[in-house]
């Protein structure tokens, strides 16, 4: 059981008597706080007091605070750090973060900034430890029915199948294109009362207009050309069990009265037919457009879609939920060695990172099929980078960097801030210029994001 009296350990570092005082009056009313003046004392604190979170200078005497960085991430992966740095060491504390430090802080600091990022930290630290008893009880850590996942979005959604498994409720799927929608549908099928009958599943979009209503509905002998002889429909074959409607935006404004009729009265009429046809049928719809919007444009019918919307199950795109990749890969690599009787062990660490930091616009069967063709083709034990597609090694941040042979661009400090404003700008043009999510691709807070951009255009100018 937790202790909720129980105050968060942190572990400050730093040689100056100065900053040591002025943390502890900041931190110590809220914080236990524990105090370390040089790079081998700190490591002993983190061994004997296991803190919650770590404030690291960076130039310390005898070891600096990039290797008593890697030693504490060796003692605890999880461990948060955040940098603190003098203005002109900035690049040291980018190098830091890309050893595992979630952020950095300038002396001197803004005290209000500081305690925000702290708080921010802590309570993601406290969320983290809360899932895992969720991922325990979801089994292997990682599988749920057929998905895969350990992110915070998908451990929620496991539950929230579970739960609607328990009614008949109709339930409508949100994702884009490869997200697994179907695999979602399924799960719910299978988890439910109705698992001993059929689920049925439905493309909308893959049906002629014209067929549609036949493909839902059935048909009559004769009611059209080519129409030789009775054919049930999916409603009729599904009968007990689950009628999947995957890409129901894409129905026909005519096709949507029909089967709001058939929803709300629970039964249907084949083409061609002279009387209604009871159906006990728990439809379950997916879509990877906006269906509000499309309300709001006349493209769908707004009575329809708040029937079918009774519980929305949102599925994010796999670049926001970048903690799956990896039992993805995983679970791929595993897979399609049995598959094709392959003993390929894993992937090299500069693959794995760019095959995590790549925004996978295909989502997971795109990873799928990329791990696929990888086993397949694979000669040696280990997948290396360069076996991946161009695209996905550029966006992994490994392709070679060019330096102009000029004077001033060979200068460091210039190319620092060169490639530091480059790093950025490709940071927001992959979030659309959303500063929040730029900051989460660098792995470093918004605030943070918008001072360096600050000191970039101040020493532009």
């Amino acid at each position: 059981m937790i202790n909720k009296d129980k105050k968060a350990v942190i572990l400050v570092v730093d040689d100056e008597k100065s900053i040591r005082d002025s943390m502890n009056i900041l931190l110590s009313n809220t914080y236990e706080v524990v105090f370390a003046v040089n790079g081998l004392d700190a490591i002993e604190k983190v061994k004997e007091f296991s803190p919650n979170l770590v404030l690291l200078d960076i130039r310390l005497p005898e070891i600096d605070g990039i290797e008593v960085l890697r030693c504490a991430k060796d003692i605890d992966p999880d461990l948060e750090v955040i940098m603190v740095t003098a203005m002109n060491t900035v690049q040291y504390a980018v190098d830091a973060i890309k050893s595992g430090a979630c952020d950095y802080i300038t002396k001197p600091f803004d005290i209000g900034a500081l305690s925000s990022l702290i708080a921010k930290l802590l309570e993601g630290q406290k969320l983290k430890k809360q899932n895992l008893y969720l991922k325990e009880e979801i089994g292997k850590n990682y599988r749920f029915e057929k998905m895969i996942g350990v992110s915070p979005e998908m451990l929620e959604i496991f539950s929230l199948i579970s739960q609607v498994s328990e009614n008949d409720s109709t339930v409508l799927i949100y994702g884009e294109s490869g997200t697994g929608k179907e695999l979602v549908a399924r799960a719910i099928h299978n988890l439910s009362s109705r698992s001993n009958n059929l689920f049925v599943p439905v493309n909308c979009a893959a049906i002629p207009e014209n067929l549609l209503e036949s493909e839902l509905f059935g048909h009559e002998r004769g009611s059209f050309t080519g129409a030789s002889e009775r054919r049930l429909g999916k409603f009729e074959i599904a009968e007990g069990g689950t009628l999947f409607l995957d890409e129901i935006g894409s129905m026909p404004l005519a096709m949507q009265v029909k089967l709001l009729r058939a929803i709300q009265e629970k039964e249907i009429e084949r083409v061609g037919g002279q009387k209604t046809i009871p159906v006990d049928v728990r439809i379950v719809s997916a879509t990877n457009i906006n269906l509000l919007e499309a309300v709001k444009k006349n493209e769908f019918r707004a009575d329809l879609y708040y029937r079918l919307n009774v519980i929305p199950i949102n599925i994010p795109p796999l670049r926001d939920r970048k903690e799956d990749i990896p039992v993805l890969l995983k679970h791929f690599l595993d897979f399609y060695n049995i598959e094709f009787g392959r003993k390929v062990k894993g992937f090299s660490d500069d693959c794995k990172e760019a095959l995590i930091n790549y925004d996978w616009p295909g989502n997971v069967r795109e990873l799928q099929n990329l791990i696929e063709r990888l086993v397949v083709l694979s000669k040696d034990n280990l997948i290396s980078e360069e076996k991946l597609p161009r695209e996905i090694r550029r966006v992994g941040g490994n392709e070679p960097i060019e330096i102009e042979s000029d004077q001033d661009s060979m200068n460091l400090r210039l190319a620092s801030m060169k490639f530091e404003s480059e790093f950025i700008k490709k940071a927001l043009e992959k979030a659309g210029g959303r500063k929040n999510k730029a900051a989460e691709l660098l792995g470093i807070h918004r605030n943070t994001l918008i001072q360096i951009e600050k000191k970039l255009k101040e020493q532009n100018d």
